[in-house]
C-alpha cells in the first residue's frame, strides 16, 4: 500500500518479511552511488523501517526519445560501477534480498554461468515444477541449460556488474528531470539481465534506450541473441508467482539454449 504526502511517497506493508524494505533501501543507495559519475538517477530514500519505506515523490511525464537515450547511456555507467561478485548483495547489506515479494538468493561466484544456474534458474524452476506451473519437458530443458551454464558454455569473461535486477518498465519512471529508477532487486549480475527484462515486458522508447546503451557499453553484435537466456530468470519467477503460462514460455525459451 502506498500513500503520497507533499514531496514524499510512503509504502507500508504490515507484517513484511524480514528485511524487505531495508533490502530495497540498501539496493537503492547502492545503485545511487554511481549517479554522481553519470550513472542512472535513483529515487532517494528518506526513511525506512521494518514495515515501511519513505521515498522522494517522483512526478511522471511523457517519455521522450532524448530522455530514453540519456537513460540508456546512464544505465551503462551504473552497470560499470561493478559489484564484488556475481550474486553479491548491495555493499553493506547482509540480510535477505527480494525480487518482488519472492526471496532472491545471494552468494559469491567468480563467473556468471554457475551463478546464474544455481541462484537464478534452479531455485525458481524447482518451485514452479513443484506447484505445477512448469511441465516436465520445460523443467528438463531448464535443467539442461543449467548444466551448460555450470560448465561455463555461456561465460564471456565479464566481471560482475551493478544491476537493478528487476528492470521492467514500471520501475523505470520518466519524470521532469529524466528517468528515475525505483524498486530494485539489486545485486552483482550480468548487465544484459537488465536489458533482457526491459525487452521482456516492453518499455517506452525501448529501441532508443537499448541502442544508446549498446553503443555506450560497446556490446558486440550478437548480444540480442542472448536476450532469451537472460529472460529465463524473470520468466521462471513469474511462473512461480503468476501461473503456468510463464512456465510454458520459460520452457520454450530454455529449449533454444539447451
Amino acid at each position: 500500500m502506498g500513500s503520497v504526502s507533499g514531496g514524499t511517497f510512503r509504502k507500508d506493508r504490515p507484517g513484511a518479511p524480514d528485511g524487505f524494505f531495508r533490502a530495497e533501501a540498501a539496493g537503492l543507495r547502492w545503485l545511487a552511488e554511481a549517479t554522481g559519475g553519470g550513472g542512472a538517477r535513483v529515487v532517494k530514500v528518506l526513511g525506512v523501517g521494518d514495515e515501511h519505506i519513505e521515498l522522494e515523490r517522483v512526478h511522471h511525464v511523457t517519455p521522450t526519445r532524448t530522455t530514453a537515450e540519456e537513460f540508456g547511456r546512464a544505465l551503462a555507467i551504473t552497470h560499470d560501477a561493478g559489484a564484488v561478485a556475481f550474486g553479491s548483495p548491495p555493499d553493506g547489506w547482509d540480510g535477505p534480498c527480494y525480487i518482488g515479494r519472492q526471496r532472491l538468493p545471494t552468494g559469491s561466484f567468480e563467473s556468471w554461468g554457475p551463478f546464474y544456474a544455481e541462484l537464478r534458474l534452479r531455485p525458481y524452476a524447482d518451485q514452479a515444477r513443484r506447484i505445477g506451473n512448469l511441465d516436465a519437458d520445460g523443467y528438463a530443458a531448464v535443467r539442461a541449460v543449467c548444466d551448460r551454464l555450470a560448465a561455463g558454455d555461456y561465460d564471456d569473461g565479464r566481471s560482475a556488474a551493478r544491476i537493478h535486477g528487476d528492470l521492467w518498465a514500471g520501475n523505470v519512471v520518466f519524470d521532469r528531470d529524466g528517468v528515475v529508477l525505483i524498486d530494485p532487486a539489486a545485486h552483482g549480475g550480468h548487465p544484459e539481465a537488465d536489458l533482457a527484462m526491459l525487452a521482456l515486458f516492453g518499455a517506452p522508447q525501448l529501441d532508443r534506450m537499448l541502442s544508446a546503451y549498446a553503443e555506450t557499453a560497446g556490446l558486440d553484435r550478437a548480444w540480442r541473441d542472448r536476450t532469451g537466456l537472460h529472460q529465463l530468470h524473470p520468466l521462471l519467477v513469474h511462473a512461480v508467482t503468476h501461473g503456468p503460462s510463464y512456465g510454458t514460455q520459460a520452457g520454450r525459451v530454455a529449449r533454444r539454449y539447451a
